[in-house]
């Protein structure tokens, strides 16, 4: 393949790789859990965002809480 595709690819890796800020305790700790589901390890909050980033150009949806 070429350059261009190879550096989209190495930046969609990286970007799903990042950790990004809770939407309700804003704690820096979500991560991706598969394509379109991430969830908080600190507060437990599993959401709906994007692919790779969990903030899309909508509103996120919360899909789950877990109880603790």
């Amino acid at each position: 393949y070429g350059v261009k595709a190879r550096n989209a690819i190495r930046d969609i890796e990286k970007a799903k790789e990042e950790n990004y800020e809770c939407p309700r305790c804003h704690h820096e700790k979500v991560e991706r859990e598969s394509s379109g589901i991430w969830n908080c390890h600190k507060c437990g909050l599993t959401f709906a965002g994007g692919a790779f980033r969990p903030q899309t150009g909508r509103r996120i949806h919360r899909i789950r809480e877990e109880e603790e």
